[in-house]
């Protein structure tokens, strides 16, 4: 999840009720809108403000479901979403007055503060390249203070929110008061909520136009989730807690884009390298050496020939370490190859060759005009992607009864692309069988490994150039090459925190 993601999912949180938990102590928002209401009414009364010629009253019915009255009409309100019990929905403009900014002539600017002058803010001075302009007191129209909330009414930045400082401002903002007295809302739960999905996508929707903008008419249809008060504070408190982690993390992101955009591919390289030479975790020396495991894979190698599950395969070999050096017996031949090498292993490591671990080979080629056997599904390279199928196009095509255990994958099987994207690799994590054509090549482990380690070292060998099918170190990968492969093996204590890691 992005930096942006998160943070809108917290907010989300905030304004649904779902980031405090709810105190049934608190004075309920009900409350709190009843002292709303009557303080509307002392200001009608007192001349202040106007009575309205409609106005909006939402209410829970019988049903427990929300309603709005206006005028003499009422009818069911549909919700955004759902809120506690405690909370109370109220329209925006039934709270806040937003008053648009104004824009004096260019001609009464200057650069200096000056006796008789105020600073004329605008959207570009909340930003990270103010540049102030000051203009006479005469002239500002609309004035914020400190800690008033200023809204972004178009272009570019629609939809920003910021803290006002003591000054005018322009047109491009609008600023936000509470109609009735500032104690019945929290201005900090307001402009967290300015920064919501809620208000963001209202006011995305009601602008007239990037550069048209909106208007106070434009807010009236936009409904307030009203916490209690008690509650407005927790939720601030919590964010407040929250939101500096989220930035963090973004500046994290970022940097790590910048890197990644500096240096292409350059540090999945670096860690995959750092994993296949030992370096990425460190070694536990309580773990089983790798030459253990290599002994216990030739021994169930041996059974199974035995038992004539497997044939012996003339290929086969043993690469064992003497001293520094690394020798390879097969048959009765021992060559020393320290040459094909490409770096040295931490103690417990062993060198091995893809055909001693790993039965493997390819599927069934292709042939529409062979009508024998069961007509199956199979994957080609097409369905095959680094670390995952897709298989909503799978064709089919008939496999003789003596095909179908050769050309089938098994949940744990590490696929690999003969063809298309040479050494492209997934594992078959599906408990459904499938069948293989002939240009991928299956491969399953003679005796427990972690089969994801070995995904990893196809991932890397490719993105070294190593597997490429274009003659720079393995002319394609026939059964022949990839059967030859070398593998540096850890323990397989070690390949597990590879993986995890």
């Amino acid at each position: 999840m992005k930096a942006h993601q998160l943070k809108n999912a917290i907010l989300q949180l905030a304004v649904q009720g779902k980031l405090v938990p709810q105190n049934p102590n608190d004075e309920p928002a009900s409350v709190l809108l009843e002292r709303i209401r009557a303080e509307k009414q002392r200001l009608i009364k007192e001349k202040k403000i106007k009575r309205e010629k409609t106005p909006s009253v939402i209410f829970k019915g019988a049903d427990n479901t929300p309603y709005e009255k206006i005028g003499d009409k009422v009818h069911p309100l549909d919700t955004p979403f759902d809120i506690p019990e405690s909370w109370e929905w109220i329209r925006h403009n039934d709270l806040f007055e937003i008053s648009g900014g104004s824009q004096p002539p260019k001609s009464k600017f200057i650069s200096e503060a000056r006796d008789g002058y105020i600073r004329l803010y605008q959207i570009r001075d909340y930003g990270n390249t103010p540049v102030p302009v000051y203009i006479p007191i005469s002239v500002a129209s609309k004035i914020s203070h400190k800690g008033d909330i200023l809204l972004a009414r178009y272009g570019a930045s629609l939809g920003k929110v910021f803290w006002a400082e003591d000054g005018a401002y322009n047109v491009a903002m609008a600023r936000v008061v509470p109609q009735y007295e500032t104690e019945l809302i929290s201005k900090k739960f307001l402009f967290l909520f300015y920064q919501s999905s809620l208000y963001q996508s209202v006011i995305h929707a009601n602008s007239r136009s990037a550069q048209a903008g909106f208007n106070k008419e434009d807010l009236s249809s936009l409904l307030f989730p009203l916490p209690p008060l008690a509650e407005q504070r927790r939720i601030v408190d919590r964010l407040e807690s929250l939101l500096p982690l989220v930035e963090a993390y973004g500046k994290a992101e970022a940097e790590l884009s910048q890197l990644d955009a500096r240096f292409p591919d350059m540090l999945k390289k670096s860690i995959l390298q750092d994993a296949v030479q030992g370096k990425l975790v460190p070694q536990n020396p309580n773990d089983e050496p790798a030459s253990k495991l290599l002994q216990r894979i030739a021994a169930e190698k041996r059974r199974r020939i035995k038992a004539g599950e497997i044939k012996k395969d003339k290929r086969d070999s043993t690469i064992v370490r003497r001293g520094a050096s690394f020798y390879e017996i097969a048959n009765t031949t021992e060559r020393c190859i320290d040459d094909e090498l490409p770096f040295d292993l931490p103690n417990g490591w062993e060198w091995a060759r893809l055909g001693s671990l790993f039965q493997h080979n390819t599927g069934k080629a292709l042939n529409s005009s062979n009508r024998v056997g069961e007509n199956l599904t199979y994957i080609t390279t097409s369905n095959l992607y680094w670390d995952h199928f897709v298989l909503d196009k799978l064709k089919t095509m008939h496999f003789k009864e003596s095909e179908i255990e050769k050309c089938t994958v098994r949940q744990g099987d590490l696929l690999i692309c003969e063809g298309g994207d040479i050494g492209r690799a997934a594992i078959w994590n599906s408990p459904e069988p499938m069948r293989i054509q002939n240009h991928i090549h299956k491969l399953r482990a003679y005796y427990p490994v972690c089969t994801k380690y070995f995904y990893y070292l196809f991932y890397y060998y490719k993105s070294i150039n190593f597997i490429d099918g274009k003659g720079i170190a393995i002319q394609g990968l026939s059964s022949n090459a990839i059967h030859c492969l070398l593998f540096p093996i850890p323990p397989l204590a070690e390949q597990r925190r590879i993986v995890d890691r």
